[in-house]
C-alpha cells in the first residue's frame, strides 16, 4: 500500500541537534514542510556523503521553509558521536533522529528485518503532515539532495496552485500543465 497522501503515523523518538538531545514526533512535523531521510546505520561509508550533501543545502530547504530530518536506526547517543567524529556529519545542523525500536522505519516501509536497518527513503511530508513524495531504493545507491530539493519544490507549487501539475524534469519557474479535456492526446 503506498503511503502517498497518507498522514504520518504517530510517534515519538529523541534525535541529536545543535549539542542537544530533542524530543521529535509527529507534532513535530506539523506546520511546515519537512524531509524525512531515512539511512541504514551511522558510522558507514555512504550515509556519511549524503548527511553532507543535505549540509550543503540546508540553507535552500530552510529558504523554503522545510526542516530536514536524518534518520537511522541507531540511537541518539550514537548520532551525538557520529556528528562529533565525522566531518561529513559535523556539518550537520538538521535533528539526527534515533529509531532505536525501528518505529519509524516500519512505519515508513523501508524497514529491513532480517539487518535491522533502513533503506535508503526519503519522503516530503507537507505542515498538515501529509506524505507528498516517497523514493525508495537500495542502500548503495545514494541520493542527490537536488533531487529532493526539486521534488520540494514541485511539492509546495502544485499545494499553492491546485489544479495545475508539474510535468516531468520541471524546474522551478518553469511551465506546468493544467490538465483539460482539450489537452488529452495532445501531449
Amino acid at each position: 500500500m503506498s503511503l502517498i497522501n497518507t498522514t504520518v503515523q504517530p510517534f515519538s523518538t529523541t534525535a541529536f541537534h545543535n549539542g542537544k538531545f530533542v524530543p521529535v514526533s509527529d507534532a513535530s512535523l506539523r506546520g511546515e514542510w519537512s524531509v524525512l531521510i531515512f539511512m541504514p546505520a551511522a558510522f558507514t561509508f555512504n550515509c556519511p556523503t549524503e548527511v553532507e550533501d543535505a549540509a550543503d543545502n540546508y540553507a535552500e530547504f530552510q529558504k523554503l521553509g522545510a526542516e530536514v530530518y536524518i534518520v537511522t536506526t541507531d540511537t541518539h547517543f550514537s548520532h551525538k558521536v557520529w556528528h562529533e567524529t565525522s566531518p561529513a556529519v559535523g556539518k550537520a545542523k538538521f535533528p539526527l533522529v534515533g529509531d532505536p525500536t525501528h518505529q519509524l522505519t516500519r512505519a515508513f516501509g523501508v524497514h529491513i528485518e532480517e539487518e535491522g536497518l533502513a533503506l535508503r527513503g526519503t519522503f516530503i511530508i507537507n505542515p498538515e503532515g501529509v506524505i507528498k513524495t516517497a523514493e525508495i531504493h537500495d542502500n548503495a545507491i545514494a541520493r542527490d539532495v537536488k533531487e529532493t530539493l526539486r521534488k520540494l519544490k514541485a511539492a509546495q507549487f502544485v499545494a499553492k496552485n491546485p489544479g495545475q501539475v508539474c510535468p516531468a524534469k520541471w524546474q522551478e519557474g518553469a511551465k506546468t500543465i493544467a490538465p483539460s479535456l482539450e489537452l488529452v492526446g495532445k501531449i
